[in-house]
This record gives C-alpha cells, sequence and structure tokens, in this order.
C-alpha cells in the first residue's frame, strides 16, 4: 500500500553508524563470516530464535534470505542490516525492522541478534540507537515495537535504555526454540523525547 509511503528509492542501501559499529544490508560476500558468527553462537542464539531449519547455514539458504531482504526493502515491507564493528570491521549481529505498515499505522517491528562473543559490551543498544533515526527520520515511521520474552534481561534492558516502554504482555505470541512463547511488548513512538 503506498498511501502516506515515503519518497525513497527502490533499492536500499542504508548505511547506518554509531559510536564503534556500522549497520548496512547483507551482501552475498557476507555470507562466510555470518555463517561462522551464527554457527559460533547457535547455542546462544536458540533460546531466543525460531528453531533453525536443517539447510540454515547453507549458501543457498542465506542466498534465499538475502533475495527475500531485498524484496521486502523494495515493496517497503522491511529492512534487514548486518552489524559490524568499526574498530576491526568484524561482523558481530544483525537486526531488521520487518512488517512495516503504512496507512493510518505508520508503525514496524524491531528485531535484533548479537553473536555470543559481543554481549555485554553496549554494542546492541548503540546499533538500535543507529536505527531510530532511519526509521522515524527516512522511513517517517510513526512507532516501532520489539517483542521480547520476559526472562531475556539483556534484551529488555537494550530496549529500555534506547527510550521504549513496557506496554503488554503477548501470550503465546511467538514460536521460539520449538515451543509458543509468552513475550513482552515494548515500543516507542516518533514523539519520545530520546530520539
Amino acid at each position: 500500500m503506498a498511501f502516506l509511503r515515503p519518497d525513497r528509492a527502490q533499492q536500499h542501501t542504508t548505511e547506518l553508524t554509531g559510536e564503534g559499529i556500522m549497520l548496512r544490508p547483507p551482501r552475498v560476500t557476507d555470507y562466510a563470516p555470518w555463517a561462522q558468527l551464527r554457527a559460533a553462537s547457535r547455542l546462544h542464539l536458540a533460546p531466543w530464535e525460531p528453531k533453525w531449519v536443517r539447510d540454515e547455514m547453507t549458501k543457498p539458504a542465506f542466498r534465499r534470505r538475502l533475495r527475500f531482504y531485498e524484496r521486502e526493502a523494495r515493496d517497503d515491507h522491511g529492512y534487514a542490516f548486518l552489524i559490524f564493528s568499526t574498530a576491526n570491521d568484524m561482523l558481530i549481529g544483525g537486526g531488521t525492522l520487518s512488517n512495516v505498515r503504512r496507512g493510518v499505522c505508520q508503525s514496524a517491528m524491531l528485531g535484533y541478534w548479537l553473536g555470543a562473543g559481543y554481549v555485554g559490551q553496549g554494542y546492541m543498544t548503540r546499533a538500535v540507537g543507529a536505527v531510530l533515526p532511519f526509521a522515524f527520520g527516512t522511513l517517517k515511521l510513526h512507532r516501532l515495537e520489539a517483542a521480547t520474552q520476559p526472562h531475556n534481561l539483556p534484551s529488555i534492558g537494550v530496549l529500555e535504555r534506547s527510550g521504549f516502554r513496557l506496554e503488554g504482555r503477548l501470550k503465546s505470541y511467538l514460536k521460539i526454540d520449538g515451543a509458543w512463547q509468552d513475550h513482552l511488548l515494548y515500543a516507542r513512538i516518533a514523539e519520545d523525547e530520546r530520539l
């Protein structure tokens, strides 16, 4: 739906920066570092993500993922980023703005993941901080939502430090690690003071 869609280029090539980090859309050449980081972080990521499919880590699956991301961005339905440390140009995680809704809603869902070796160092808080001006400025969204499991204290900390407010509990909201899990819904609107 084009109603209230901002004027923007058809191809998503945006690079975002924050203190010590850079975010950009994934590329085919990112496959090897992406696969290495995801494989090394599998035990860390499993409790927070859907069960991985059998071919999750293959290059053809990665290419399908990229085609999906490109189609989502072209249609203004979602935007994917990989997160890099600028200190050493290492891939450290990823994030998405998904389920972009236009019309009277003007909102999206924020999601993110971080490699096991990079947790607790402030990277994700800085990455979310870099995404906010893109979401509220470039995309002209009014509202960002994020859902996290009630026992995911690091994620709750990221959201609260980033100005998101708790709005409620969603029963059996997402199928994570093979089971339907309750989530806490956090949100931030464009008018919030911490942009």
